[in-house]
């Protein structure tokens, strides 16, 4: 098996990545996906984010993402406490994916806070997707409906993107067409592929 950290700021295009991988024959397992998975009704961790936040943060037995995003964006210290609820509980999660991965695969686990959490360490190989700023902002924008600020407030939150770039083995940019962005996948794919079949 071998295990891949996938990163990128807001709106650099990690999913499209991860669809790419996923389509070459990747195990694609995402982090902003289990963090939903997680927090579904009933769950520990969604009890947890109550008594830490309040009955407010939830409407109809949901959590209510934007209330909860209004709190924790306006607030380092909320942010952190919402991150000791939610990230154990996604890397539980993420390790039972694993475990069910064939021992041949290509794992690649896409996780946007991949350095701010310190977790590009435990990979064979980091990849980070780059975009520059302003193409992020009209990403967001125009993606999300985000004001320039909330998207810039979003963008702040996350490490810069020169230490993602540091932390990173590959370095996928994606300021391009989707074209340029494939054949950077092609090749990385080719030295994942090979990879695997030297273990």
């Amino acid at each position: 098996m071998v295990r891949v950290g996938l990163t990128g700021g807001i709106a650099s295009g990690k999913s499209m990545v991860a669809e790419e991988l996923a389509a070459r024959g990747a195990v694609i397992i995402d982090a902003d996906l289990l963090a939903r998975e997680v927090v579904e009704p009933g769950t520990p961790a969604l009890a947890a984010i109550i008594d830490r936040f309040g009955p407010e943060v939830v409407r109809d037995g949901q959590l209510d993402r934007a209330r909860l995003a209004q709190i924790v964006f306006a607030d380092p210290l909320a942010r952190n406490d919402l991150e000791r609820i939610v990230h154990p509980a996604v890397r539980a999660r993420a390790a039972e994916l694993e475990r069910a991965a064939d021992d041949a695969a290509v794992v690649v686990h896409v996780i946007p806070l991949l350095v701010e959490t310190g977790q590009h360490q435990g990979f064979d190989l980091v990849v980070t997707v780059d975009a520059d700023h302003e193409t992020q902002i009209q990403r967001l924008m125009l993606r999300d409906g985000f004001s320039r600020a909330e998207a810039e407030s979003r963008i702040a939150a996350q490490a810069s993107r020169e230490d993602r770039k540091r932390a990173a083995d590959v370095v996928l940019d994606n300021t391009g067409s989707l074209a340029q962005l494939r054949e950077q996948i092609d090749a990385l794919w080719a030295e994942l592929s090979s990879a695997v079949a030297r273990q």
